[in-house]
Formats: C-alpha cells, sequence, structure tokens
C-alpha cells in the first residue's frame, strides 16, 4: 500500500468518507477548521452534503436530522464547540441514533488556547449532557490510528445504535505524517430497518423520538440501554500495553501524551529502571482489564495528561488502593516533554522497595 504524507485534520475527514460518511455538518473552530473545509470540497464530488451551520447547536441538531434517515454522518468541533453541542448529543442519546463526534481538543475552560490540551475528558466520559448516556469513546495517538479509528467508530455506533466519540488533541490534527488510506470501495454498510426514511405499505411508520412522558417507559428504555452499556464494556475495550510484563512503574497515558510517555519509558528503559506503559485507545468504555492486568506486578503508577489531572481518577477506581497511583500533568495548552517524564519516573522509581 502506497504511504501519502497527510495532515491529521484532513486524513481524518478522508478517513470519514471512506467509512461511508456521506453527510457533514459543523461550524469552523480552531484547531480543527480544515475538517469542514477538506470536507467542503469533497462532499460535493462523492455525492455527499457538506453544511456549515450558523452554529455548533445548529450542527448537532442537523446530525440528528441525517442519523434518523440511516446515514453516516459526522460532525466535528473543538472544545467550548463540543459544550455547544451537548445538548444535541444527549438528545441523540436519548434517541438511539449512530453518528460520530469528532473533538479535537484545546486548552481550556472557557475559550481557553487554540493550543492543544486533554481538558475533556470528563466531558467525554462522564456524559456531558443531561440524563443517563454513555458515548463510546476513542482516542487515537497518531495519523495513522485517526484514520483507522474512523471506520470502528462507524461500526461501533452502527452496532450499539449510539454516538461515538473521537477525541483527538490539536497536535495529532496539525501535524502531517505518513499515512496508508484505506479502500472501503466493497464495504456494504449495516442495514438500519429502524430508520425514519420512508416506507412502503409492508413496514409500519418508524418514529425516532426521546420523549417519554410516561416515567415507567422511560425507565424500562434507560435500563435497556445500560444493559447494552455492559456488552460494550465486556466487548470493545482497547488498549495497547508496552513493556509492562515486568515493569515496576507503569505510566497510563492517552493520545499526544501517550507518545511523549512512550519516549521518557524508553529512556527510562536504558538508565535500567523498569517501566511500561498502558495507553488507552477507548476511554470509555475505559480498558480495566489492561490496568488490572497491569496491577499484578506494578509497585507504583504514573497517569500523565495534558490536564490537571482527569483520566487519573479512573486509573484509580481501577487500582482501588493496592498501589500508590501518582500524577504529572501540564494544562493551557502545555505538552510535557519527555524528559519530564522521565524526572517524574526517576523519582517514583528511587522509591519503590
Amino acid at each position: 500500500m502506497a504511504l501519502t504524507l497527510m495532515k491529521g485534520s484532513e486524513a481524518i475527514a478522508e478517513a470519514a468518507i471512506r467509512a461511508g460518511c456521506r453527510y457533514f455538518f459543523g461550524y469552523p473552530i480552531t484547531p480543527q477548521t480544515e475538517i469542514p473545509e477538506y470536507m467542503s470540497e469533497r462532499m460535493p464530488e462523492i455525492g455527499g452534503c457538506f453544511l456549515q451551520a450558523e452554529s455548533e447547536v445548529g450542527a448537532i441538531n442537523m446530525v440528528y436530522g441525517a442519523a434518523g434517515t440511516g446515514e453516516r454522518v459526522l460532525t466535528s468541533s473543538s472544545s467550548p464547540g463540543v459544550s455547544l453541542k451537548q445538548e444535541g448529543i444527549s438528545y441523540i442519546a436519548g434517541a438511539q441514533l449512530p453518528c460520530v463526534i469528532m473533538n479535537v481538543m484545546r486548552g481550556g475552560p472557557g475559550l481557553g488556547s487554540i493550543q492543544a490540551g486533554q481538558g475533556d475528558y470528563f466531558q467525554a466520559t462522564k456524559g456531558g449532557g443531561h440524563g443517563d448516556y454513555h458515548l463510546v469513546v476513542f482516542a487515537p495517538a497518531s495519523v495513522q490510528e485517526s484514520i483507522d479509528l474512523m471506520s470502528v467508530a462507524f461500526d461501533t455506533a452502527d452496532k450499539y445504535q449510539c454516538p461515538v466519540m473521537i477525541v483527538a488533541d490539536g497536535m495529532i490534527c496539525q501535524m502531517m505524517e505518513p499515512v496508508v488510506l484505506p479502500d472501503n470501495s466493497g464495504k456494504q454498510l449495516p442495514e438500519k430497518p429502524w430508520a425514519a426514511s420512508g416506507h412502503r405499505s409492508e413496514r409500519k411508520h418508524n418514529v425516532i423520538n426521546s420523549l417519554y412522558l410516561t416515567p415507567q417507559a422511560l425507565e424500562k428504555l434507560v435500563v435497556e440501554r445500560y444493559q447494552r452499556y455492559e456488552i460494550v464494556k465486556q466487548n470493545e475495550q482497547r488498549a495497547e500495553e508496552y513493556l509492562v510484563d515486568d515493569a515496576d512503574v507503569v505510566v497510563v497515558a492517552y493520545g499526544a501524551s501517550s507518545r511523549v510517555s512512550r519516549s521518557a519509558v524508553n529512556m527510562a528503559r536504558k538508565e535500567g529502571i523498569k517501566v511500561g506503559l498502558v495507553r488507552p485507545i477507548t476511554l470509555w468504555p475505559f480498558p480495566v482489564d489492561a490496568v488490572e492486568k497491569a496491577v499484578g506486578n506494578a509497585k507504583e503508577f504514573l497517569c500523565v495528561e495534558m490536564s490537571m489531572g482527569q483520566m487519573v481518577d479512573d486509573v484509580r477506581l481501577v487500582v482501588n488502593g493496592r498501589r500508590p497511583v501518582h500524577f504529572y500533568g501540564r494544562t493551557g495548552g502545555m505538552i510535557p516533554t519527555p524528559a519530564e517524564v522521565l524526572e517524574q519516573i526517576r523519582k517514583i522509581a528511587g522509591g519503590v522497595k
């Protein structure tokens, strides 16, 4: 397969098209504006629909409508823009519609900065909008993985009939890397008998809705949805384990932070420090199994994030007091360096007995 040098945001957009996406609704915001720019050129070429909405609120409600027809639809934004979409995301989750939401995270809160950040972990994994629901959340660590996970995201959304979010910090979307684009030309998309896409007399009307005036009916639906989430937890956890088997110290990091942490792990190994890395690829469901496995031999954990500490809470929930869990983070758009993470590893390893 031929390698192509592509910018992350453009590669993500092309990957969505090749995964069968034919509808894109969005609004420009740094550092993801190249995604809608790319879609505005490509969608007309393939008979798809690109529409720049009047706002992020308008865009997510357009996603709701298009997803209800059974089509594959994508929206993209960055941190404060995704905040504006939260009510619509809750509606989509309540209506049990598949779609993909791309969040190119930047520093916050508020307008924050336009630099890379990871402060949206809580927003993505703990709901963000109102009500009882979850998003499946993927966190790529490279441009190639962003491409690969886009198809997985659409397939997962269809499989479980739920919205899926991909969180990629601004660094990944603004960098250029050599990639292999998938050839999905022969891919068959699943049938969607639930869709509101017109009907003939042989089937009943399909109604897309998240309003239930009878509390018993709503409770039944929510309980059924959470039973489905348990299946997601069992089947969809993804993580990469690197040099974990003999590690005294295990670093847990995702996205760009994991790239920095991997370099620090390699540097520490050269110094004779037994350290490994668990890289969550799914943030929800959190890869409990991979972290639990590491608890067996690790003496200490270090969580590295581009935030003041959000994923560290999930790491601590899994470890459950059996090992110390340390945290190191940079925020405001600052990216930790390998040397900074190495220094943290040295401090922890120095206290390991």
